[in-house]
């Protein structure tokens, strides 16, 4: 951890929602600090897999045939915990760190190849560079934000971390929507992801839980027993949202209950919010804890 070069991970499993709490952090950047703008340094967790898209398709064949149905890009396997680990422990050290990029689309290769000079395609990373010099702070967003192994532990680098976890069945409902919409995958290809990913899911992802600073989590309000065949979303409004403080000293709940109409706390760590104001309440919670960051940082 560090006071002069802070680290923000926020972590979740895909299609959990971890974009919006990248959105509420872009907010209260904007906000908090208009007079005085902060540089941020972004890494997307994508760009430290192991494998491109290719790469990671023959993987997969490679250990079925082996008899390993459970490679997914959730496990050791198939990504750089180690340079998790280096890249959070350089920037926290130096302020400085190398990145690279996953390009998703086809619409970010022809960005990312007019900026690098490249002609690479959807699937394939870009070369390794130095980040901008003179950022503020470093913001991961990913899978494995808080990994943590028996020769890695990227967790003990972060100043601040965020969980993103809708309950499982509602998470496998938003991805198995978000493929079919986005991606064009059948909910029979998605299930089989699913599958495939359950040993590391439990193994890797959610451990991290239990180490970040704050999770939300989106609880349904609606059925949603057999996500398989839900035929659509459950929206804001049929759901609430349990926001978990690891360490509760300090936070100060009577604001918070007084900010966020319609909320109650259920533990003495724990306050429910309307699905509804998941972003409004990520941006009260978070807002001044980045201030500090920030402010500390400059002291």
């Amino acid at each position: 951890m560090s006071r002069k070069h802070p680290v923000i991970a926020v972590t979740g499993s895909s299609g959990a929602g971890t974009t919006t709490a990248k959105r509420a952090f872009e907010n209260i950047v904007r906000r908090e600090f208009r007079r005085n703008p902060v540089s941020v340094a972004v890494i997307e967790g994508d760009s430290l897999h192991s494998l491109d898209r290719m790469e990671f398709r023959a993987a997969v064949a490679e250990a079925a045939k082996a008899g390993n149905h459970s490679f997914s890009h959730f496990g050791p396997e198939a990504n750089h915990f180690d340079k998790i680990g280096e890249t959070f422990r350089q920037y926290g050290e130096t302020g400085t760190c190398r990145r690279r990029y996953y390009i998703h689309s086809e619409a970010e290769a022809k960005e990312l190849n007019k900026r690098l000079g490249t002609s690479l395609g959807p699937g394939q990373f870009t070369p390794w560079e130095d980040i901008e010099p003179g950022s503020d702070l470093l913001f991961y967003e990913g899978l494995h934000g808080m990994v943590k192994t028996d020769t890695v532990d990227a967790a003990k680098h972060v100043d601040m971390s965020i969980g993103v976890v809708p309950v499982v069945n509602l998470e496998w409902i938003q991805k198995i929507h978000r493929d079919e919409a986005e991606r064009g995958y059948s909910a029979e290809a998605t299930v089989d992801t699913i599958l495939r990913r359950m040993p590391d899911y439990i193994n890797h992802i959610t451990p991290q839980f239990s180490r970040t600073d704050i999770n939300f989590q989106r609880v349904a309000t609606v059925d949603t027993s057999n996500p398989f065949i839900a035929r659509d979303i459950p929206t804001a409004d049929e759901s609430f949202v349990v926001i978990r403080f690891r360490n509760p000293r300090g936070v100060d709940f009577p604001y918070l209950l007084n900010m966020i109409h319609d909320s109650f706390m259920s533990r003495a760590n724990t306050i429910v919010v309307p699905g509804g104001k998941m972003s409004f309440a990520m941006e009260v919670i978070l807002a001044p804890l980045i201030h500090d960051l920030i402010v500390n940082k400059n002291k």
